[in-house]
Protein backbone atom coordinates (compact mmCIF):
# COMPACT_ATOMS: atom_id res chain seq x y z
CA UNK A 1 0.00 0.00 0.00
CA UNK A 2 2.87 2.53 0.81
CA UNK A 3 4.21 1.87 -3.05
CA UNK A 4 0.87 3.18 -4.09
CA UNK A 5 0.64 5.95 -1.95
CA UNK A 6 3.86 7.48 -3.48
CA UNK A 7 2.89 6.41 -6.73
CA UNK A 8 -0.11 8.19 -6.58
CA UNK A 9 1.40 11.19 -4.58
CA UNK A 10 4.07 11.64 -7.68
CA UNK A 11 1.11 11.70 -10.10
CA UNK A 12 -0.93 13.74 -8.32
CA UNK A 13 1.87 16.36 -7.06
CA UNK A 14 3.48 16.27 -11.05
CA UNK A 15 -0.39 17.30 -12.36
CA UNK A 16 -0.82 19.78 -9.97
CA UNK A 17 2.89 21.44 -11.03
CA UNK A 18 1.69 21.23 -14.27
CA UNK A 19 -1.82 22.93 -13.42
CA UNK A 20 -0.04 25.69 -11.41
CA UNK A 21 2.26 26.43 -14.35
CA UNK A 22 -1.08 26.93 -16.89
CA UNK A 23 -2.69 29.09 -14.00
CA UNK A 24 0.17 31.17 -13.49
CA UNK A 25 1.28 31.93 -17.33
CA UNK A 26 -1.50 34.69 -17.77
CA UNK A 27 0.11 36.68 -14.48
CA UNK A 28 4.01 35.77 -16.02
CA UNK A 29 3.87 37.01 -19.71
CA UNK A 30 0.46 38.91 -19.86
CA UNK A 31 -0.45 42.21 -21.11
CA UNK A 32 -0.24 44.64 -18.05
CA UNK A 33 -2.44 47.90 -17.71
CA UNK A 34 1.07 50.08 -17.69
CA UNK A 35 4.52 49.17 -17.95
CA UNK A 36 6.80 49.24 -14.85
CA UNK A 37 8.89 52.51 -13.90
CA UNK A 38 12.30 52.30 -13.13
CA UNK A 39 13.62 53.30 -9.82
CA UNK A 40 15.41 56.46 -12.19
CA UNK A 41 12.08 57.60 -13.07
CA UNK A 42 11.82 56.18 -16.43
CA UNK A 43 9.31 53.85 -18.04
CA UNK A 44 10.92 50.49 -18.96
CA UNK A 45 10.71 48.45 -22.29
CA UNK A 46 9.58 44.85 -22.76
CA UNK A 47 12.36 42.68 -23.60
CA UNK A 48 10.97 39.30 -24.45
CA UNK A 49 10.57 36.11 -22.05
CA UNK A 50 12.84 33.99 -20.15
CA UNK A 51 12.67 31.04 -18.27
CA UNK A 52 13.19 30.47 -14.67
CA UNK A 53 12.66 27.29 -12.47
CA UNK A 54 10.97 27.37 -9.13
CA UNK A 55 10.65 24.90 -6.79
CA UNK A 56 7.44 24.96 -5.05
CA UNK A 57 5.48 22.96 -2.67
CA UNK A 58 4.22 20.64 -5.46
CA UNK A 59 7.39 20.08 -7.46
CA UNK A 60 9.40 21.48 -9.63
CA UNK A 61 7.83 24.65 -11.86
CA UNK A 62 9.25 26.08 -15.06
CA UNK A 63 8.32 29.67 -15.53
CA UNK A 64 8.43 32.06 -18.79
CA UNK A 65 8.43 35.65 -17.09
CA UNK A 66 8.30 38.86 -19.39
CA UNK A 67 11.89 41.07 -18.55
CA UNK A 68 11.27 44.89 -18.79
CA UNK A 69 14.27 47.25 -18.96
CA UNK A 70 15.13 50.53 -18.75
CA UNK A 71 16.49 52.29 -21.84
CA UNK A 72 18.41 55.35 -19.83
CA UNK A 73 20.38 53.16 -16.80
CA UNK A 74 19.67 49.81 -18.20
CA UNK A 75 18.51 48.17 -14.89
CA UNK A 76 16.02 44.75 -15.69
CA UNK A 77 12.69 43.55 -13.49
CA UNK A 78 10.47 40.81 -14.08
CA UNK A 79 7.30 42.09 -12.38
CA UNK A 80 6.18 38.64 -12.36
CA UNK A 81 8.56 37.49 -9.98
CA UNK A 82 8.12 40.21 -7.32
CA UNK A 83 4.19 39.37 -7.64
CA UNK A 84 4.63 36.07 -7.17
CA UNK A 85 7.30 36.06 -4.17
CA UNK A 86 9.94 34.51 -6.16
CA UNK A 87 12.78 37.60 -6.94
CA UNK A 88 16.07 36.47 -6.78
CA UNK A 89 14.98 32.69 -5.27
CA UNK A 90 14.41 29.60 -6.65
CA UNK A 91 12.18 28.62 -4.06
CA UNK A 92 8.60 29.42 -3.72
CA UNK A 93 6.77 31.59 -0.56
CA UNK A 94 5.40 28.18 0.61
CA UNK A 95 8.77 26.48 0.21
CA UNK A 96 10.71 28.83 2.21
CA UNK A 97 8.33 28.44 4.76
CA UNK A 98 9.19 24.98 5.09
CA UNK A 99 12.56 25.52 4.84
CA UNK A 100 12.72 28.67 7.22
CA UNK A 101 10.83 26.13 9.99
CA UNK A 102 12.72 23.25 9.74
CA UNK A 103 15.99 24.98 9.50
CA UNK A 104 15.15 26.61 12.86
CA UNK A 105 13.50 23.90 14.63
CA UNK A 106 16.78 21.19 14.23
CA UNK A 107 20.06 21.20 12.88
CA UNK A 108 20.40 21.72 8.99
CA UNK A 109 21.03 18.20 8.14
CA UNK A 110 18.39 16.87 10.14
CA UNK A 111 16.08 20.03 8.16
CA UNK A 112 17.12 18.33 4.65
CA UNK A 113 16.05 14.80 5.46
CA UNK A 114 12.89 15.79 7.30
CA UNK A 115 11.83 18.10 4.24
CA UNK A 116 12.97 14.94 2.19
CA UNK A 117 10.85 12.25 3.93
CA UNK A 118 7.89 14.64 4.28
CA UNK A 119 7.77 16.77 1.28
CA UNK A 120 9.39 14.68 -1.26
CA UNK A 121 11.38 17.90 -1.92
CA UNK A 122 15.32 17.32 -2.36
CA UNK A 123 16.51 20.63 -0.78
CA UNK A 124 20.09 21.07 -0.04
CA UNK A 125 20.98 22.10 3.00
CA UNK A 126 23.18 24.64 2.63
CA UNK A 127 19.74 26.16 0.72
CA UNK A 128 18.33 25.54 3.67
CA UNK A 129 20.85 27.33 5.93
CA UNK A 130 20.67 30.61 3.33
CA UNK A 131 16.83 30.30 3.24
CA UNK A 132 15.98 29.93 7.34
CA UNK A 133 18.87 32.77 8.27
CA UNK A 134 17.53 35.30 5.28
CA UNK A 135 14.42 34.87 6.92
CA UNK A 136 15.29 34.80 10.42
CA UNK A 137 16.97 38.78 9.43
CA UNK A 138 13.61 39.59 7.75
CA UNK A 139 11.80 38.74 10.62
CA UNK A 140 13.80 40.44 12.75
CA UNK A 141 13.76 43.74 10.92
CA UNK A 142 9.42 43.24 11.07
CA UNK A 143 9.89 43.02 14.38
CA UNK A 144 12.29 46.27 14.76
CA UNK A 145 9.90 48.26 12.39
CA UNK A 146 6.92 47.03 14.78
CA UNK A 147 9.00 48.25 17.81
CA UNK A 148 9.70 51.63 16.50
CA UNK A 149 5.87 51.99 16.26
CA UNK A 150 5.05 51.08 18.90
CA UNK A 151 7.60 53.34 20.91
CA UNK A 152 5.74 56.13 18.89
CA UNK A 153 2.36 55.71 19.61
CA UNK A 154 1.96 53.07 21.84
CA UNK A 155 -1.95 51.23 22.29
CA UNK A 156 -4.53 53.38 23.58
CA UNK A 157 -6.66 50.96 24.20
CA UNK A 158 -6.69 47.29 25.46
CA UNK A 159 -8.33 44.95 28.13
CA UNK A 160 -6.66 45.43 31.26
CA UNK A 161 -4.21 42.92 32.49
CA UNK A 162 -4.69 41.72 36.12
CA UNK A 163 -0.77 40.52 36.13
CA UNK A 164 2.12 40.86 33.70
CA UNK A 165 5.49 39.62 34.30
CA UNK A 166 8.17 40.25 32.36
CA UNK A 167 11.88 38.11 33.22
CA UNK A 168 14.25 37.69 31.05
CA UNK A 169 17.71 35.69 31.70
CA UNK A 170 20.84 35.00 29.36
CA UNK A 171 22.60 31.27 28.11
CA UNK A 172 26.30 31.24 26.04
CA UNK A 173 25.92 29.35 22.64
CA UNK A 174 29.03 27.82 21.06
CA UNK A 175 30.85 30.71 18.70
CA UNK A 176 33.11 30.63 15.88
CA UNK A 177 36.71 31.53 16.50
CA UNK A 178 36.43 34.71 14.55
CA UNK A 179 33.34 35.75 16.45
CA UNK A 180 35.36 35.41 19.74
CA UNK A 181 38.62 37.75 19.59
CA UNK A 182 39.46 39.57 21.77
CA UNK A 183 36.96 38.76 23.99
CA UNK A 184 37.63 37.15 27.81
CA UNK A 185 35.97 33.76 29.38
CA UNK A 186 35.26 32.99 32.64
CA UNK A 187 37.68 29.67 32.10
CA UNK A 188 40.97 29.46 33.79
CA UNK A 189 42.67 29.90 30.63
CA UNK A 190 40.36 33.17 30.12
CA UNK A 191 39.26 32.70 26.79
CA UNK A 192 35.54 32.83 25.83
CA UNK A 193 34.44 29.51 24.67
CA UNK A 194 31.36 31.01 23.38
CA UNK A 195 28.65 34.24 23.48
CA UNK A 196 25.61 34.80 25.92
CA UNK A 197 22.44 35.13 24.49
CA UNK A 198 19.88 37.70 26.49
CA UNK A 199 16.45 36.14 26.58
CA UNK A 200 13.29 37.79 27.59
CA UNK A 201 10.01 36.59 27.65
CA UNK A 202 6.21 38.15 28.83
CA UNK A 203 3.16 36.63 30.08
CA UNK A 204 0.27 36.99 31.93
CA UNK A 205 -1.60 35.65 35.27
CA UNK A 206 -5.01 35.85 35.54
CA UNK A 207 -5.83 33.42 38.79
CA UNK A 208 -4.20 31.35 41.16
CA UNK A 209 -5.04 27.64 41.93
CA UNK A 210 -7.18 26.12 44.64
CA UNK A 211 -3.94 26.12 47.05
CA UNK A 212 -3.23 29.71 46.43
CA UNK A 213 -0.36 28.69 43.95
CA UNK A 214 0.04 31.43 41.05
CA UNK A 215 -1.12 29.95 37.11
CA UNK A 216 0.09 31.14 33.89
CA UNK A 217 -2.61 32.37 31.40
CA UNK A 218 -2.49 29.48 28.61
CA UNK A 219 -0.58 30.27 25.81
CA UNK A 220 0.41 33.77 26.74
CA UNK A 221 4.00 33.59 26.73
CA UNK A 222 6.12 35.28 24.18
CA UNK A 223 9.61 35.93 23.69
CA UNK A 224 12.49 38.09 22.35
CA UNK A 225 16.34 37.28 22.54
CA UNK A 226 19.49 38.16 20.88
CA UNK A 227 23.13 38.09 21.37
CA UNK A 228 23.88 42.06 21.98
CA UNK A 229 24.25 44.40 24.80
CA UNK A 230 22.17 45.12 27.51
CA UNK A 231 21.05 48.30 26.60
CA UNK A 232 19.89 46.90 23.13
CA UNK A 233 18.19 43.94 25.10
CA UNK A 234 16.54 46.05 27.43
CA UNK A 235 14.52 48.10 24.82
CA UNK A 236 14.01 45.14 22.82
CA UNK A 237 12.39 43.62 26.07
CA UNK A 238 10.44 47.32 26.91
CA UNK A 239 8.90 47.33 23.23
CA UNK A 240 7.65 43.80 23.59
CA UNK A 241 5.94 44.37 27.44
CA UNK A 242 4.40 47.55 25.20
CA UNK A 243 3.32 45.23 22.64
CA UNK A 244 1.30 42.86 25.09
CA UNK A 245 0.13 46.04 26.43
CA UNK A 246 2.22 46.78 29.95
CA UNK A 247 0.67 50.41 29.85
CA UNK A 248 -2.66 48.45 30.79
CA UNK A 249 -1.25 46.07 33.93
CA UNK A 250 -2.53 46.77 37.18
CA UNK A 251 0.48 44.78 38.61
CA UNK A 252 4.04 44.51 36.96
CA UNK A 253 6.22 41.96 37.96
CA UNK A 254 10.07 41.80 36.97
CA UNK A 255 11.35 38.28 37.69
CA UNK A 256 15.08 38.15 37.36
CA UNK A 257 18.06 35.99 38.85
CA UNK A 258 19.76 39.27 40.26
CA UNK A 259 22.57 39.90 37.76
CA UNK A 260 23.75 43.84 37.84
CA UNK A 261 22.68 44.58 33.67
CA UNK A 262 19.27 42.94 35.49
CA UNK A 263 18.74 45.93 37.89
CA UNK A 264 19.56 47.98 35.23
CA UNK A 265 16.79 47.26 32.54
CA UNK A 266 14.60 46.88 35.17
CA UNK A 267 15.19 50.41 36.73
CA UNK A 268 15.33 52.27 33.41
CA UNK A 269 12.33 50.51 31.44
CA UNK A 270 10.29 49.16 34.78
CA UNK A 271 10.60 51.12 37.46
CA UNK A 272 7.26 50.98 38.87
CA UNK A 273 7.45 46.82 38.53
CA UNK A 274 7.25 44.46 41.43
CA UNK A 275 11.43 43.08 41.17
CA UNK A 276 11.93 39.36 42.53
CA UNK A 277 14.86 37.36 42.56
CA UNK A 278 14.35 33.73 41.39
CA UNK A 279 14.18 31.93 44.63
CA UNK A 280 16.22 28.93 43.15
CA UNK A 281 19.41 31.28 41.96
CA UNK A 282 19.28 32.93 45.18
CA UNK A 283 19.18 29.66 47.34
CA UNK A 284 21.99 28.89 45.02
CA UNK A 285 24.24 31.90 46.15
CA UNK A 286 23.22 30.98 49.92
CA UNK A 287 25.14 27.48 49.39
CA UNK A 288 28.06 28.90 47.63
CA UNK A 289 27.89 31.12 50.84
CA UNK A 290 27.45 28.78 53.66
CA UNK A 291 30.06 26.87 51.90
CA UNK A 292 32.78 29.58 52.03
CA UNK A 293 31.55 30.28 55.78
CA UNK A 294 30.19 27.22 57.77
CA UNK A 295 30.27 24.01 55.46
CA UNK A 296 30.78 21.68 58.83
CA UNK A 297 27.64 23.31 60.11
CA UNK A 298 24.57 21.41 58.25
CA UNK A 299 22.08 23.21 60.85
CA UNK A 300 23.33 26.89 59.75
CA UNK A 301 22.59 25.93 56.07
CA UNK A 302 19.00 24.32 57.01
CA UNK A 303 18.19 27.68 59.27
CA UNK A 304 19.48 30.49 56.77
CA UNK A 305 16.76 28.67 53.93
CA UNK A 306 14.24 28.95 55.94
CA UNK A 307 15.38 32.61 56.74
CA UNK A 308 15.59 33.46 52.94
CA UNK A 309 12.36 31.60 52.16
CA UNK A 310 10.91 33.56 54.65
CA UNK A 311 12.20 36.47 53.55
CA UNK A 312 14.62 37.36 56.82
CA UNK A 313 17.38 38.50 54.62
CA UNK A 314 18.85 41.43 56.66
CA UNK A 315 18.70 38.46 59.38
CA UNK A 316 20.83 36.03 57.53
CA UNK A 317 23.13 38.39 56.46
CA UNK A 318 24.44 39.42 59.79
CA UNK A 319 24.30 35.53 60.88
CA UNK A 320 26.72 35.67 57.74
CA UNK A 321 28.63 38.54 58.60
CA UNK A 322 30.10 37.24 61.96
CA UNK A 323 31.65 33.73 60.51
CA UNK A 324 33.76 35.98 58.24
CA UNK A 325 37.39 35.76 58.41
CA UNK A 326 39.58 38.52 59.67
CA UNK A 327 41.38 38.66 55.93
CA UNK A 328 42.18 36.49 52.82
CA UNK A 329 40.67 35.38 49.88
CA UNK A 330 37.73 33.81 51.36
CA UNK A 331 36.49 37.10 52.80
CA UNK A 332 36.70 38.70 49.53
CA UNK A 333 34.22 35.90 47.61
CA UNK A 334 32.10 35.88 51.09
CA UNK A 335 31.25 39.42 51.37
CA UNK A 336 30.81 39.49 47.24
CA UNK A 337 28.19 36.38 47.88
CA UNK A 338 26.81 39.11 51.38
CA UNK A 339 26.63 41.67 48.60
CA UNK A 340 24.44 39.95 46.41
CA UNK A 341 21.98 39.38 49.72
CA UNK A 342 22.55 43.11 50.66
CA UNK A 343 21.48 44.81 47.12
CA UNK A 344 18.75 42.06 46.48
CA UNK A 345 17.30 42.06 49.53
CA UNK A 346 13.85 44.50 48.45
CA UNK A 347 13.19 41.21 45.52
CA UNK A 348 13.82 38.58 48.25
CA UNK A 349 10.60 38.80 50.27
CA UNK A 350 9.32 35.94 49.73
CA UNK A 351 6.88 35.35 52.12
CA UNK A 352 5.11 38.84 51.22
CA UNK A 353 5.30 37.91 47.39
CA UNK A 354 3.39 34.33 48.39
CA UNK A 355 0.89 36.18 50.17
CA UNK A 356 0.15 37.98 47.06
CA UNK A 357 -0.25 35.06 44.94
CA UNK A 358 2.92 35.60 42.36
CA UNK A 359 5.56 33.50 40.97
CA UNK A 360 8.37 33.55 42.90
CA UNK A 361 10.30 31.21 40.78
CA UNK A 362 11.73 31.96 37.08
CA UNK A 363 10.81 29.04 35.67
CA UNK A 364 9.25 30.27 32.47
CA UNK A 365 12.53 31.75 31.33
CA UNK A 366 14.93 29.20 32.15
CA UNK A 367 12.85 26.57 30.53
CA UNK A 368 12.89 28.94 27.47
CA UNK A 369 16.34 29.05 27.88
CA UNK A 370 16.57 25.09 27.50
CA UNK A 371 14.31 24.47 24.73
CA UNK A 372 14.23 27.66 22.65
CA UNK A 373 18.00 28.34 22.44
CA UNK A 374 20.04 25.38 23.92
CA UNK A 375 18.04 22.67 22.12
CA UNK A 376 18.51 24.17 18.68
CA UNK A 377 21.41 26.39 19.20
CA UNK A 378 24.05 24.14 21.40
CA UNK A 379 23.84 20.70 19.99
CA UNK A 380 27.35 18.97 19.64
CA UNK A 381 29.71 20.12 17.12
CA UNK A 382 27.81 23.49 16.69
CA UNK A 383 30.05 26.64 16.26
CA UNK A 384 27.60 29.93 15.03
CA UNK A 385 28.19 33.16 13.85
CA UNK A 386 26.99 36.53 15.12
CA UNK A 387 24.56 36.87 12.21
CA UNK A 388 23.74 33.24 11.61
CA UNK A 389 22.66 32.68 15.25
CA UNK A 390 20.69 35.70 15.64
CA UNK A 391 18.77 35.29 12.65
CA UNK A 392 17.66 31.62 14.28
CA UNK A 393 17.23 33.29 17.73
CA UNK A 394 15.17 35.77 15.73
CA UNK A 395 13.03 33.00 13.82
CA UNK A 396 12.45 30.63 16.54
CA UNK A 397 11.36 33.97 19.14
CA UNK A 398 8.63 34.36 16.41
CA UNK A 399 7.88 30.72 15.88
CA UNK A 400 7.94 30.15 19.87
CA UNK A 401 5.57 33.42 20.65
CA UNK A 402 2.84 32.25 17.99
CA UNK A 403 3.47 35.23 15.86
CA UNK A 404 4.67 33.38 12.61
CA UNK A 405 2.17 33.69 10.94
CA UNK A 406 1.69 37.53 11.03
CA UNK A 407 5.26 37.77 9.89
CA UNK A 408 4.09 35.95 7.14
CA UNK A 409 1.19 38.10 6.03
CA UNK A 410 2.97 40.83 6.72
CA UNK A 411 5.61 40.00 3.60
CA UNK A 412 2.17 39.72 1.26
CA UNK A 413 0.58 43.34 2.52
Amino acid sequence: MEAWENVLREAVLAAGARLLEKLLRPLCTGRQASRPRCSCGQLMRSRGVRHKSVISVLGPLRLARSLFQCPDCGKTRFPADRLLGVEHTGFSPGVRRWMARAGSRTSFVDAEQDLQTYTGLTLDRRDIERVAENIGRQIDVWQARENQQLLKTPPLKAPPIPILYVSFDGTAIPMRRKELRGRKGKGPDGKAKGREVKLGCVFTQTATDVEGYPVRDEASTTYVGAIESSTLFGERLYAEAMRRGVNHAQKLVALTDGAAYNRTIIQQHFPDAIHIIDLYHAREHLHDLHQMLAQDDPRRLKRWLKWLDVGRVTTLINDARRLLPRSGVRRKKALKEIGYFSKNTHAMRYAHFRTQGLFIGSGVIEAGCRTLIGKRLKQSGMFWSLRGANAIIASRCCQFSDRFEDFWESLAA
